[in-house]
């Protein structure tokens, strides 16, 4: 399983309505944070869940990473989240 499957099942217990996961690491090779950690790639997540609802922003990256906490920062040494709440999708 390679490391986007990794994040994509971390994250059903999300339920996600929808969840897109782009590796960026190409786009950052060489970097120097990269080589301190080994490594790690880059990553953005866009996911959409119903648990987002009347969370803040904040919160709503915690769940995330709580997921992910033990990859980072080896694994992934970059991760850019965006999560919405079904609901305000609907209202654009």
């Amino acid at each position: 399983m390679n490391l986007s499957d990794t994040i994509r099942t971390r994250l059903q217990h999300l339920a996600p309505e929808s969840l897109e996961i782009f590796d960026d690491s190409a786009d950052h090779a060489g970097h120097a944070g990269v080589i301190e950690s080994g490594g790690g790639g880059h990553f953005q997540v866009v996911i959409v869940s119903s648990a987002f609802t009347g969370q803040s922003r904040i919160a709503r990256h915690r769940l995330v990473y709580d997921a992910l906490r033990d990859l980072m920062p080896g694994s992934i040494h970059a991760l850019a989240i965006v999560a919405h709440a079904p609901e305000e999708l609907a209202s654009r």
